[in-house]
């Protein structure tokens, strides 16, 4: 193992940091799960993963994310709101400060890398933790800094004490967790909470801020790029398969989650994936099974067998956000560059599970404005507290609503001027139901989804016939090789025409409150 640093001052991003225990600076994968179990952090499952748990939050904290406004030009640029609070600077210096006093009598982990595979457009950074485990998940989600990068002082400094909590009454906060980013300073504090992926969205916040300010099309979507060199963007809100289809052994993987789009094409901005591991089957995900287990991928949340370290995949005792990080090396097929043409084929995921929206459909640029707004899917009843029996329908703009600094609009505005651009097929995706909604139809067929993906991709779709459904306008093919022609039009598969109509009319009318509500 490499020897540790001594107590001692810590020089950071515009502030320094003291600490009385022991520094571990950029430990391997290894060192890290060495150290993680010797401080008796998680437990080694049976195919060497480090299984954690991370407390009371098994999820991102939406409502207690701030961003400091002290009236600088660059404020009047952020869309203010319930996701986006103003936080003084005061408050902000006292919670900075109660960071470092925090770590002050604590080991402390560093993990430095950097954020954008491009070399003219990248950040440095570097994540501070109380915990290896949490280190090891940042050095699996980030990119490895290149030779030519090890000189470069960090952009972004990230400070994450997960036992540091916040006094509302003295910090003006809503809660005693805290996400709060000062993009003139570039500085990210993080408190109360363990969930790793609160630091890797907390990251993709502030470069939803950066990369526009540069004319760059920051996304929440995954990429991948076909033998020719065709690349492809799956955009999704969780749960809607993005991940899932984005990794094609027949197509090489740019990346997961965090993209961007700039004159030359698109780039990886990660250098990991963060997968939802609830029901994860080899048979269908076979190349994300296997990334998950493997030693050095960290899954949080998720349950053994009794009394075995061998993981229940299926079991939702802590949580239905079950979630692994590892590093995307693991894929198989993964580009190691991180960079790919300007997209041919754009798909955006929708789990609906009303049944009304087709298999696949193709966008017209306006319509492609108009779902890339909706961020549209729906939330199932029992994943969560309040949602009765039936399914709700769910918008987040861009499929990033809580991670954009920025009003929905100019993100929309720059995607509609690129596929414009670059002549982009826009494809419309429901991955949920068919023949009738969630409890009376039943789940779309990944094969049947996995095939129209393939379809489009080939080209195949290019020159066949299209009908028009009436509540959305949305353009469906007539006929798929391979596939049954009546799954094609969801209206096809209701044992009621009118049963069908009622559900779309309700539906498209979720979807204007939406838009006129929220935009």
């Amino acid at each position: 193992m490499k020897q540790p640093g001594l107590a001692g001052r810590i020089p950071l991003n515009q502030s320094e940091l003291y600490t009385e225990g022991t520094i571990f600076r950029n430990l391997t994968s290894e060192e890290l799960i060495q150290q993680a179990v010797r401080r008796k952090e998680g437990l080694i499952t049976s195919v060497g993963a480090l299984l954690v748990t991370t407390g009371k939050h098994t999820g991102r904290a939406a409502r207690d994310k701030y961003f400091v406004k002290r009236g600088e030009p660059i404020e009047a640029e952020i869309a203010w709101g319930e996701l986006n609070k103003p936080i003084s600077p005061e408050a902000f210096n006292r919670l900075h400060q109660k960071l470092l006093d925090y770590f002050s009598n604590r080991d402390v982990f560093i993990q430095q890398g950097i954020a954008g595979a491009h070399p003219a457009y990248h950040f440095p950074i570097e994540v501070v933790t109380d915990t290896a485990w949490q280190n090891l998940s940042v050095l699996n989600l980030i990119r490895s800094r290149d030779e030519y990068q090890l000189h470069e002082l960090p952009e972004y400094t990230i400070l994450a004490g997960i036992e540091c909590k916040a006094d509302p009454t003295e910090d003006n906060t809503r809660s005693d967790t805290f996400i709060c980013i000062d993009f003139s300073r570039k500085l990210i504090l993080i408190g109360g909470s363990g969930y790793a992926g609160e630091i890797k969205k907390a990251l993709f916040t502030a470069l939803h801020l950066e990369y526009p300010r540069r004319n760059i099309l920051s996304m929440h979507c995954s990429a991948n790029a076909g033998s020719r060199g065709d690349v492809a963007l799956f955009f999704g809100l969780s749960g809607t398969g993005k991940t899932s289809l984005s990794s094609d052994p027949a197509r090489m993987l740019i990346g997961d989650d965090e993209h961007a789009w700039n004159e030359d094409g698109v780039f990886n901005l990660e250098g990991g994936c963060y997968a939802k591991t609830l029901n994860l089957d080899p048979k269908w995900e076979p190349l994300i099974w296997g990334a998950v287990n493997q030693r050095g991928t960290v899954i949080e949340n998720a349950v053994t067998f009794p009394k075995t370290n061998k993981i229940d995949f299926t079991n939702n005792q802590i949580t239905e956000n079950c979630r692994a990080s590892y590093p995307l090396n693991r894929i198989e097929n993964y580009l190691p560059r991180g960079q790919g043409d300007h997209p041919k084929n754009i798909f955006f995921l929708s789990a609906d599970a009303f049944g009304v929206l087709p298999p696949i459909s193709r966008l017209t640029p306006e319509q492609s404005e108009y779902f890339f707004l909706a961020g549209y899917t729906a939330k199932l009843a029992g994943t969560e507290d309040g949602l009765g029996k039936e399914p709700k329908a769910t918008f987040s703009a861009c499929f990033a609503l809580p991670f954009l600094p920025l009003n929905p609009r100019i993100y929309a505005n720059m995607l509609r001027e690129k596929i414009t651009l670059h002549q982009t097929n826009i494809w419309l995706v429901n991955t949920g139901w068919t023949g009738g909604g969630y409890g009376r139809g039943s789940r779309i067929a990944i094969n049947h989804t996995r095939r129209l993906i393939s379809a489009a991709l080939e080209g195949e779709l290019n020159e066949i016939e299209y009908e028009q459904e009436p509540y959305f306008g949305l353009y469906i093919p007539c006929e798929v090789y391979g596939l049954p022609e009546e799954i094609l039009n969801p209206v096809n598969t209701w044992g009621s025409i009118d049963d069908y109509a009622k559900q779309a009319k309700a539906l498209a009318d979720s979807f204007q409150s939406n838009l006129e509500d929220c935009l």
